[in-house]
């Protein structure tokens, strides 16, 4: 038996040259008790990064799984941040420690919007499967889903003063939702298109939205208290149905538009928000100007109202013939909010937080499209106020996406280059090592010895560049069309190009004295040869031998000539669309080609026969190399993934899998341990060659592992028998984890219900022969059902319990009695016993035989919830008197009064500050 192949596995690793993803918004944090609006977290493909918007530095990275982030919240207290997901989930991290212990499942699609409460205990989430769900922090479970909107939701707010919620979606509606009853008693219709935002201003009293037009629509909020007046004081007529009646009456709510705002911008609004107090309303379009509007002051406006009033009593005084007229003065919303002033920023603008000081100081925090991050500071109080641009985070990444990619030949350095610059990365540190300004790059290499760089251009050009200046040495016109293709020679003397022009021409390095340089020589690259041909050039390779040179044309096909002569050798001919990437093996014995038909197609370079046609990716084929020294290739494609393959056994071999976007560019380093990646994401990927070995057999049993696992969760949701569909449901979504969760509970039970037959067994064999009766693990059983429910998540626990069949019901609310009755995990085990209680209460209480449990369970909660209440009420109370004793014996105060009073300290230290700094100017 011959030697079986053994394929290395390729791990993966940093990501990198991302520094905000334009999926997720941005939001500022604290860390560590900072200070404010100095950090800001923003999503970075599945990962978090929160910056230091001071040092420009990456202070903290909250890991994702595998899902992009789509949506930011921190928490009230600044100590928690909650992340929407992709895939819908949500994930709760700590902001000191970077992990995450709470999480939820309950969407089918990414997460649009997020919301805390007041108190930070509840959470409220939208997402593009139209659904609002409502979480409980505290107890990591899912209250209920709020079904009504036709489309994605956009945004939601807490009202509270009444326990409201309020959402807009991208239905045209605005939906009013009681949270007690978990019903939408209004719905506001004014809106003709989208709504994309909206704030809470005047202490909950007024609703601004803004839609797809250059309105910004103010509603006013009346909370009708006067339960006695008549309907028609409502705006109710006899018409009206008798839900409308009720809930109209019970929640006396009235939403009335009272005017609206115009905005700058012909376009939809992208963002609407506000600073913490609602003193300023910022917004923005799809453009890169941002504008900003305040809130004017009840104070000041009635003084305001009382000045026209005044002037129109003087007006109506010089007017009046006789008649005593009383002025009227109307109140409009322009007196109310006013336009501050507009920002215009580098580029187009996707999201922005702000945060207010006392001082009437605004900081803003703006994510543009193009991958930068940028800061303005902005003093509201000053008649004609000026932004100042303070920071900006460009120098971690390419404004665009990054279409070329190369290794130097030491594995040290990574050359990626855009539409705009070029950058050169330390391998080992990921940090930008040089920047170079270039035209639109679409093929790079390093020029031996790695000291100079040299860089095709979709104008036809190519610049050569110097690592150690970071200077552009010369550009030259090599093309008429766009530089495709750019490959060195194997005796490293010089370059052959292919560009849109139907042409391949041959260079060689020379050193030539330039003026600028004085004495010393600089590189250039001089034409030799040009091969004419009869469709545009897509891609150029050497053979490693340098014997041939493999040429993929516009029709298809791909033609072999001869080095020396230019003579034709072969054509390859197979592809049904462009063959955009191909590749030489190291013995010049074969040739891959990667083509837009989403095929990978192996050949013979002896006589040019195809050795295997395989289907390698769902979109197009874009980039192709062979792993130096061996017949192993790395495909990479469309649909987002980087595949490996063997050329010789025809074999997939293992998935990359990573990329949010389409994979435009792949390099492998040349020792063959590393692979480079780059995407529409705008992010890097380094994928590092492990000593973990692949089998292919498990590689492809894990395959179809995953694909069941994905139908398995993708298929109907749990019903709660009795419970009719409506507006609120279950919370919780079943995914994979539910049910291994509620598998885990049935294979536990399974064991009780063997060993409890094994004890009965055991008991009648003994008082048979008249012996004692041995204990057997009937209690080791009843504990490990107990860890089996621990285990699971507890967001994920009410699921996997809907999950489980009713057949098991019996055995585990008997397990949920002992349990009580020994003080195991009691508040666990009632939350269980009541959900269980609610979704089975029919059949659970025609069912005779769980009388007496169900009687033993009512006595044995109320007995173990009264002690535990006794309990934490004993330790409370001895904790205050300890307090007291310790405030009072050593003259110094504990917790909230200690904080309150540093701060205040702090204030009238920054108060004195600034006074010696007047007193100086």
């Amino acid at each position: 038996m011959g030697l079986t192949r053994q394929y290395l596995r390729y791990a993966a690793g940093p990501v990198f040259g991302v520094i905000a993803s334009p999926k997720a918004n941005v939001a500022f944090v604290t860390l560590r008790g900072g200070e404010r609006a100095r950090y800001a977290a923003v999503g970075a493909c599945e990962q978090v990064f929160v910056w230091d918007l001071r040092t420009a530095e990456k202070v903290l990275v909250l890991e994702g799984k595998k899902h992009a982030v789509t949506c930011l919240r921190p928490s009230p207290d600044g100590v928690h941040l909650a992340v929407g997901y992709e895939d819908g989930s949500i994930r709760v991290f700590s902001l000191r420690s970077g992990d995450s212990h709470v999480s939820f499942n309950g969407h089918k699609s990414a997460v649009s919007v997020i919301r805390y409460d007041d108190l930070g205990a509840r959470l409220v989430s939208g997402s593009r499967d139209t659904d609002v769900i409502v979480w409980d922090v505290i107890n990591e479970c899912g209250l209920y889903r709020l079904r009504g909107h036709k489309d994605d939701v956009t945004q939601a707010l807490f009202l509270n003063k009444k326990n409201l919620l309020v959402t807009s979606s991208k239905d045209s509606f605005v939906k009013w939702w009681d949270l007690d009853t978990q019903h939408c008693f209004k719905t506001m219709v004014g809106h003709r298109s989208e709504v994309w935002g909206m704030v809470l201003l005047n202490q909950e009293n007024r609703l601004l939205t803004g839609s797809a037009d250059s309105e910004l629509r103010a509603w006013d909020i009346s909370y009708l208290e006067e339960v006695g007046k008549p309907l028609s004081a409502y705006g109710i007529t006899s018409h009206h149905t008798v839900c409308t009646l009720f809930y109209t009456v019970l929640r006396i709510l009235g939403c009335k538009k009272v005017g609206s705002v115009l905005r700058e911008g012909r376009d939809r609004v992208v963002s609407l928000t506000t600073d913490p107090r609602s003193n300023i309303i910022v917004c923005h379009g799809l453009d890169a100007t941002l504008e900003i509007f305040s809130v004017i002051p009840e104070e000041e406006v009635q003084k305001k109202m009382e000045q026209r009033l005044n002037k129109a009593r003087k007006k109506a005084r010089c007017t009046r013939r006789g008649v005593a007229q009383k002025p009227k003065v109307k109140r409009k919303l322009s007196d109310e909010i006013q336009r501050l002033t507009s920002i215009k920023a580098s580029f187009k603008i996707r999201s922005l937080d702000c945060l207010l000081s006392p001082q009437g100081e605004m900081k803003m925090v703006l994510l543009l499209q193009n991958n930068t991050v940028e800061t303005y500071t902005l003093k509201t109080k000053e008649d004609n106020p000026v932004p100042n641009k303070t920071s900006h985070l460009t120098l971690g990444g390419h404004r665009t996406d990054v279409r070329t990619l190369a290794f130097s030949s030491d594995n040290i350095a990574l050359l990626s280059a855009s539409a705009e610059t070029a950058k050169v990365w330390n391998r080992a540190t990921l940090q930008v090592v040089r920047t170079m300004e270039c035209e639109y790059a679409l093929c790079s290499l390093f020029v031996p010895g790695d000291r100079q760089i040299i860089i095709g251009t979709k104008s036809g050009k190519l610049q050569i560049f110097d690592l150690a200046s970071g200077s552009l040495l010369e550009t030259i016109d090599a093309h008429q069309g766009a530089t495709w293709a750019v490959c060195l020679s194997p005796d490293q003397r010089g370059i052959v190009t292919g560009g849109a022009d139907k042409t391949v021409k041959f260079w060689d390095f020379e050193l030539i004295k330039d003026k600028k340089l004085g004495p010393n020589k600089r590189l250039t690259a001089k034409h030799t040869r040009t091969l004419q041909l009869d469709e545009d050039v897509l891609c150029v390779r050497y053979s490693p031998d340098q014997r041939l040179l493999a040429v993929s044309l516009l029709d298809c096909t791909v033609k072999i000539f001869y080095t020396d002569t230019l003579k034709f050798f072969l054509s390859l001919y197979g592809h049904k669309f462009p063959v955009l990437c191909l590749d030489i093996s190291h013995d010049s014995t074969l040739i891959a080609t990667g083509s837009a038909d989403r095929n990978v197609k192996v050949w013979g370079l002896d006589f040019g026969d195809c050795h295997r046609s395989m289907f390698a990716h769902d979109d197009s084929v874009m980039f192709l190399q062979f792993v130096p020294k061996t017949h192993l290739f790395f495909t990479a494609g469309k649909d987002r993934k980087i595949k490996q393959w063997d050329a010789d056994k025809f074999e997939h071999i293992q998935t990359l899998e990573g990329h949010h976007g389409e994979v435009w560019c792949v390099a492998v380093s040349p020792n063959g341990d590393y692979v480079a990646s780059s995407a529409h994401d705008k992010s890097l990927r380094l994928w590092q060659r492990s000593r973990e070995p692949i089998i292919l057999d498990e590689e492809k049993e894990m395959e179809r592992e995953a694909e069941f696992e994905e139908t398995l969760a993708n298929g109907d949701e749990p019903v709660v028998p009795g419970e009719a569909r409506g507006e609120a449901e279950l919370a919780g979504r079943k995914t994979v984890e539910t049910v291994k969760a509620a598998e885990r509970i049935m294979e536990a039970l399974e064991l009780y219900r063997e060993e409890s037959r094994k004890l009965q067994e055991h008991k009648a064999a003994c008082e048979e022969a008249g012996k004692e009766v041995l204990q057997l693990r009937g209690v080791c059983v009843c504990v490990c059902v107990c860890v089996c429910v621990c285990v699971c998540v507890l967001s994920e626990l009410e699921v996997s319990l809907l999950v489980l069949p009713f057949s098991y019901v019996p055995d585990l609310l008997t397990l949920f009695s002992t349990h009580l009755q020994q003080g195991l995990e009691v508040e666990l085990v009632c939350r269980c016993l009541f959900y269980l209680l609610r979704i089975h209460f029919g059949r659970i209480t025609s069912n005779q035989m769980l009388l007496s449990v169900i009687d033993d369970l009512r006595t044995h909660t109320i007995t173990k919830v009264r002690e535990i209440r006794d309990l934490l009420g004993f330790n409370s109370a001895g904790l205050q008197f300890l307090q007291r004793e310790t405030e009072s014996r050593e003259n110094m105060m504990f917790f909230t009064a200690a904080a309150d009073t540093f701060k205040e300290k702090k204030k009238k230290k920054k108060r004195k500050r600034e006074r010696a700094v007047l007193t100086v100017t």
